[in-house]
């Protein structure tokens, strides 16, 4: 199902704020932030240039955040190496920046490395 049109347009607002600041300036010709919305999900993409082809952007899934039109809350997903997703252990939130703040911090390594 997919996200209300109020909810879509905020939260699209608040990740590409998020993918703004994530990558400083200096580095931006070598990783760049982005983000998928597709139905109740949005995922943060992070891409980098293909170590034999550089004009080939490679992009990896980050982290997926799942919303919940009942509760109007977010849930945080991790990828594995096969890129399936998990629940990430943290309570849902109605606020996605919460959840944007632990991906970031990435306090168990799972998003980041």
């Amino acid at each position: 199902m997919p996200l209300p049109k109020k909810v879509r347009q905020d939260v699209k607002s608040i990740v590409a704020d998020y993918c703004a600041k994530r990558v400083p300036e200096h580095a931006r010709r070598q990783v760049k932030m982005g983000f998928v919305v597709r139905g109740n999900s949005i995922t943060l993409i992070e891409e980098r240039p293909h170590w034999q082809k550089p004009d080939l952007w490679i992009k990896t899934p980050i982290a997926q955040f799942r919303y919940n039109q009942k509760t109007g809350k977010w849930t945080l997903y991790c990828a594995d190496r096969n890129s399936r997703w998990h629940d990430y252990q943290i309570e849902p939130e109605k606020d996605i920046r919460v959840l944007l703040q632990e991906v970031d911090v990435d306090p168990t390594g799972i998003f980041w490395g």
